[in-house]
């Protein structure tokens, strides 16, 4: 169980980096979405590494 849920944080961890990507691509990005975007990521990363 304690994989599936890693794996389940690590897919929407790429899918924030997606999104963060596709953002910051744009001419004029929203940068308070960008920053809720990786405050939203670092998150994850912070659970994913107290899993392991």
């Amino acid at each position: 169980m304690e994989n599936s849920h890693i794996s389940a944080l690590s897919a929407k961890h790429a899918g924030l980096d997606a999104r963060i990507k596709a953002e910051s691509s744009r001419p004029m990005p929203d940068v308070i979405l960008v920053a809720s975007l990786k405050k939203q990521k670092l998150r994850l990363k912070e659970e994913m590494s107290a899993q392991h």
